[in-house]
């Protein structure tokens, strides 16, 4: 058997991660260019919650499936269908193509960072996974800060459509490093897919998405009923199934009930930020593609230099001070934004605002996900992590399908603007052709709409704040004993979190 080469699996893996995170920071800022070339803003929002949907369903079925054949054909896999959803997107021609191969896409990602991260922890001790997190927070960064930036660069010199294509030397490099560096004793274990659980479930948040687009009374109505249903059937099928792709019994404890309701409550108001505040800058500022831009580049670089602070203060301070406080700043930051975005015409307040949120999801992630890894024990620390990831997409995917929602209507609601009027403004020639009254009733609904969203995303974020109130006094000695099972020479006098 062959020995896996360590840094060299590393960096294909951070190649991957790398991939993943300036896919969507470059995506979110040239999506109102490509919605002025394809047209279809009334279904805007679905570029990114088709996109979130697959990526978010599929994690524990990709789990289920590396325990069977082993990591590293899960993760290949994911990278090659993230590829090929790549490729289609650049060449699509519609809005809905677009949300089409976004889904596709989606499909690989579920695969990328879950497998990411069980990588790291099947090759490194414990001690040595913390340096990891380090490489990996500066690839986030890293992409954070090309990435919004580099997307305002390709769609303004080249097209919207090189946004997708710049993932492919990424992916291509990263498949083939881990083919050479990644080995693995692949060990069959009889395991059996819950396919009904993961089926119910994917049915299940596609109703509910569906009931949030806003759309009419009777779609609202008959998907959340739908999804009531399905949901009630997903429960009872879980309680006998005997590997369920999502446990009920893991929400028992505190420290993770909490957390997944803070977690799905920030995820919100973190993806309603990141996808309405580039259309905000070039719908209602008049702002470039590139402003658009750098109105989020502070939010996706705050966040993982926060977070490396975060990690480095847990031991010192526990858990509870960095989680109110990383949530209190992003509750802050979203009432800043909230009140005075239709205030002002410059655009450092979304970029001020931004940075504050980022660095508050930095502090609060961070602490998050490291407490509910430290509350159970290894057999099941891949089952609540990607439980974590899980509610936290699925909040940001529902907080995307409402916004979504609330911009049509307002739209909709001013019968003197075309239909077409809000792709001609966002394309490349900024609404020259248009009716002056007709830009200054479609720039008036645009701020009414995103203004309204604004607001929803400042009562998530306060409500993520007053979860994190109920977070539990935690040990950080058991939480230790737990990750780390120190020998009982190891001295842990001051183990125990600051109250």
């Amino acid at each position: 058997m062959r020995k896996t080469h360590r840094p060299t699996t590393v960096v294909a893996l951070i190649l991957s991660l790398f991939m993943a995170a300036l896919e969507a920071t470059v995506v979110s800022t040239a999506m109102p260019t490509v919605v002025g070339d394809l047209g279809g803003i009334q279904i805007y929002s679905w570029v990114f919650t088709a996109y979130l949907l697959t990526s978010t369903v599929t994690v524990p079925i990709y789990g289920k499936l590396a325990d069977l054949y082993g990591r590293k054909p899960i993760i290949l896999f994911g990278i090659a269908l993230f590829l090929v959803g790549s490729i289609a997107s650049g060449v699509s021609r519609s809005m809905t193509q677009l949300i089409a191969f976004r889904a596709l896409q989606g499909l690989g990602a579920g695969a990328m960072q879950p497998m990411a991260i069980t990588i790291v922890g099947d090759i490194f001790s414990l001690e040595e996974r913390g340096r990891m997190q380090g490489l990996f927070g500066a690839a986030w960064a890293v992409a954070g800060l090309v990435g919004p930036m580099a997307g305002g660069v390709i769609v303004h010199y080249l097209s919207w459509h090189w946004i997708f294509f710049i993932n492919i030397p990424f992916g291509i490099a990263a498949a083939i490093l881990l083919v050479i560096a990644l080995h693995e004793p692949i060990e069959k274990k009889p395991h059996i897919l819950d396919i009904a659980g993961a089926s119910l479930l994917t049915a299940c948040v596609t109703a509910l998405l569906f009931a949030t687009t806003g759309a009419s009374l009777l779609i609202t109505l008959g998907g959340l009923a739908a999804s009531a249903v399905l949901f009630l059937i997903f429960a009872s099928v879980e309680k006998k199934a005997p590997e369920p792709v999502l446990p009920f019994t893991i929400f028992k404890k505190p420290v993770i009930a909490v957390s997944s309701v803070a977690g799905a409550l920030i995820g919100g108001a973190m993806f309603a930020t990141m996808t309405y505040v580039p259309l905000f800058v070039q719908g209602v500022l008049g702002g470039s593609p590139t402003d658009a831009g750098s109105a989020v580049t502070p939010m996706v670089i705050g966040w993982p230099v926060a977070s490396a602070i975060s990690g480095r203060l847990i031991m010192r301070m526990g858990y509870r001070p960095l989680i109110r406080g990383g949530l209190g700043l992003t509750a802050a930051a979203s009432i800043v934004l909230a009140i005075f975005a239709s205030r002002t015409e410059s655009l450092w307040l979304p970029r001020v605002a931004t940075l504050f949120f980022g660095v508050g999801l930095g502090l609060a992630n961070t602490a998050l996900l490291i407490a509910v890894q430290t509350s159970v024990d290894w057999a099941q620390r891949g089952i609540v992590t990607a439980s974590t990831m899980f509610v936290r997409t699925i909040g940001g995917a529902l907080a995307i399908g409402v916004t979504g929602g609330v911009l049509r209507m307002a739209l909709a609601r001013d019968s003197s603007i075309p239909p077409d009027a809000a792709s001609q403004l966002l394309g490349p020639e900024r609404g020259q052709h248009l009716d002056p009254e007709v830009v200054r009733h479609l720039g008036a609904a645009l701020e009414s709409g995103v203004g309204i969203i604004f607001w929803i995303s400042c009562a998530i974020a306060c409500a993520a704040f007053l979860s994190s109130l109920l977070f539990p006094r935690v040990s950080l000695k058991e939480g230790a004993e737990v990750a780390a099972a120190p020998s009982p020479e190891a001295d842990r006098s001051e183990l125990k979190e600051p109250v």
